[in-house]
């Protein structure tokens, strides 16, 4: 025999409770009364004891029928605001976001996104891990990541929240006139080179490079290492050797002419920051809500670029 469903009848009982007939409960539910009536004697006959008492007139709660509402209401109002607020939760931002970024979002996406996500929504929490090595996101619970568009699976949704980029060799105007500006790639061999050591993995950055259709990576020369880009700019900037970056990082120098972009013609392809997230997740608020909050920067941030 099969077994029947211990909530089975209790949604009538409430209602017939609530509403004061088995017409008005029927009305409620959008059921025929007799539907009502027949759930109702099947939890009576399941629970072996008359829950109300019936009259052409009227209808009144048992002893049982008593009992069984002074514990099944408050139940029930809980069960019904749990429920309210996961429809809510999916109108409004709510919660914890959880986010993975790159080292680089932290500048040029966290730090001007954050305050302005917080003043919108003040109630929500955001987790931010700051990781190079690619970890995986779903995998560790993350919402959402933000790392360098060539890194992103494909079966990731992914939206671009920095102006593209290119990966270029720098360095400053006095160290070129010292030292010779390169014209191929063989003469980095030839030259001091800053060389930065990723953190998250400890191995020295290979400069990465295309020529005539070709990707090849150089193993920099260099007597000075560091895990951090921002001093390895300023050392470049002080003319102490050749610098391998982004021009989104050394944005503010190249527009000064404090460094000075060299073997251009082998730069890879350009490239950007994007916001990453599995499909599934693209309905959820406080996803949505930051996403438009970087957009919305972006956005802001393209309109107070000076025109070319």
């Amino acid at each position: 025999m099969a077994r029947s469903d211990p909530f089975d009848g209790l949604t009538e009982f409430l209602a017939i409770v609530r509403r004061g007939s088995f017409r008005a409960a029927a009305i409620e539910l959008g059921v025929t009364a007799g539907a009502v009536s027949q759930a109702l004697q099947g939890l009576e006959r399941r629970l072996g004891l008359p829950l109300l008492h019936r009259t052409t007139r009227s209808i009144a709660l048992t002893e049982d029928g008593e009992r069984l509402l002074s514990q099944l209401g408050p139940a029930a109002e809980t069960i019904v605001g749990v429920l309210d607020e996961l429809v809510q939760s999916r109108l409004e931002p709510s919660g914890t976001l959880r986010l993975l970024v790159h080292r680089m979002a932290l500048v040029h996406v966290l730090e001007p996104v954050l305050p302005q996500f917080h003043r919108r929504w003040p109630e929500m929490r955001v987790d931010v891990t700051v990781d190079s090595t690619h970890a995986e996101l779903v995998e560790g619970g993350f919402d959402a990541g933000i790392r360098v568009g060539e890194f992103i699976d494909r079966d990731m949704i992914a939206v671009r929240v920095t102006p593209i980029f290119r990966w270029v060799v720098m360095a400053a105007p006095a160290y070129l006139a010292r030292r010779g500006r390169p014209q191929v790639l063989e003469d980095i061999a030839g030259h001091e080179c800053l060389r930065y050591r990723r953190p998250d993995v400890g191995d020295i950055y290979r400069w990465e490079f295309e020529r005539d259709g070709q990707a090849l990576s150089i193993d920099p020369p260099g007597a000075i290492v560091a895990n951090d880009p921002g001093l390895l700019r300023s050392l470049a900037v002080q003319g102490m050797g050749l610098l391998y970056g982004s021009t989104l990082q050394s944005a503010k120098e190249l527009e000064q002419g404090l460094l000075e972009p060299v073997l251009e013609e082998f730069s890879p392809a350009g490239d950007a920051l994007f916001i990453y997230f599995p499909r599934t997740s693209r309905s959820q608020p406080k996803l949505r809500a930051f996403v438009e909050a970087c957009t919305e920067h972006l956005r802001q941030s393209a309109a107070f670029q000076p025109s070319a």
